[in-house]
């Protein structure tokens, strides 16, 4: 008995809308179990991941706050992914815009903005972000366009890199002086900031910036012939060669747009809901964003849907550290199997399997 993959004529649009919440349906089962058998009732974790985070005025700025560097990163690697380019060191990317943008941070502590006023920091520092998050990711873009160097490997090495780079600078040079050894920065001032959307709350202005990153990459592929370069290109590459489209300035610009979304990702995270550099400034959002791009269907408005739902799983899988005793390697755990589940999702969505009878050799 052989079983194969058939790629199927016509793909449903029910099927589309309905893999992914089935592949999240699934995962909430299977962690379910992975739950049970740590000796916890699943229906209670149930309860404390994915319903009490959404009962309370607190709880939800923060699903907000969390989904916020998730959507830009996500978005950024819709880019990619639609032009069946693998971008995996978004989170690289994230580090190097947040050490880039909170450099500036903090070489105009101190007054040092005074005889200009502070008005133009916040923004010079996303700018920065932005464009640094961008130049380094044209460091496995080029390699791929010159050199053929698979962009997985290149981009999820330089990870590493962006990590310890920061670890290095935020231990040394950029440490604070009067921290007591601490390796972390000195505090950014007020005028260094992104503002506050409610007074003494935490949601910050960068919920705004990633609501509006959504809504251009949706007018992008909705309207312009860019969006239709990239679409084109991840399903027909050679339709896209014959239609005049270059390949490779493609590359180079997806991973650009990528990139500069993943480092404004990081500096919104520093500027806004952490307020220095440390050592480690995200808890792997350039990973997780990869299994929001999935689960949004690679469509900016699916990606702010999925975003928000990962961001619950963070704020619920904190929660249920306090009320369950359960390790916070579980929230990893269901998000890694929640991976799984969509990846087997968009498998099924796409082909239909074929059992067919060999004969005797």
């Amino acid at each position: 008995m052989r079983i194969d993959l058939e790629p199927r004529t016509n793909r449903s649009p029910a099927l589309e809308i309905g893999a992914p919440i089935a592949a999240l349906v699934a995962a909430i089962l299977l962690g379910g179990l992975v739950v049970a058998l740590l000796g916890k009732s699943p229906t209670r974790a149930f309860a404390v991941y994915f319903i009490e985070p959404l009962l309370a005025g607190w709880s939800l700025q923060e699903i907000a706050v969390k989904a916020c560097p998730l959507v830009l990163i996500a978005v950024g690697l819709g880019f990619c992914f639609r032009a069946n380019i693998w971008n995996i060191g978004a989170e690289g990317q994230f580090v190097v815009g947040g050490l880039a943008g909170g450099w500036l941070a903090i070489a105009t502590h101190g007054g040092a903005h005074q005889t200009i006023g502070g008005w133009w920091i916040v923004p010079a520092m996303l700018l920065l972000g932005a464009v640094c998050g961008a130049v380094y990711a044209m460091i496995p873009a080029l390699l791929k366009v010159w050199l053929g160097v698979s962009e997985i490997l290149t981009s999820l090495m330089l990870v590493y890199v962006a990590e310890l780079l920061l670890d290095y600078l935020v231990r040394g040079r950029l440490r604070d002086p009067k921290g007591f050894n601490f390796p972390q920065s000195v505090t950014f001032e007020d005028v260094a900031r992104l503002p506050f959307l409610a007074q003494g709350e935490r949601l910050h202005a960068g919920v705004v910036i990633a609501v509006l990153a959504v809504i251009a990459a949706h007018f992008v592929f909705a309207r312009m012939r860019f969006g239709f370069a990239v679409r084109l290109t991840g399903e027909a590459p050679r339709a896209a060669r014959f239609a005049g489209f270059n390949d490779r300035k493609l590359t180079l610009a997806v991973f650009a747009i990528s990139g500069g979304l993943a480092g404004l990702a990081g500096i919104c995270e520093v500027a806004g809901q952490i307020g220095q550099l440390q050592p480690v400034i995200s808890p792997g959002y350039g990973f997780t964003a990869i299994i929001v791009a999935f689960l949004g269907r690679l469509s900016p408005v699916g990606i702010l849907v999925a975003g928000l739902v990962l961001a619950l799983t963070y704020i619920g899988g904190e929660a249920a550290q306090v009320a369950l005793k359960l390790p916070n390697d579980m929230t990893r755990a269901f998000q890694g199997i929640l991976l799984m589940c969509v990846l087997a999702a968009d498998t099924f969505t796409r082909y239909k399997i074929r059992v067919s009878r060999t004969g005797a050799t």
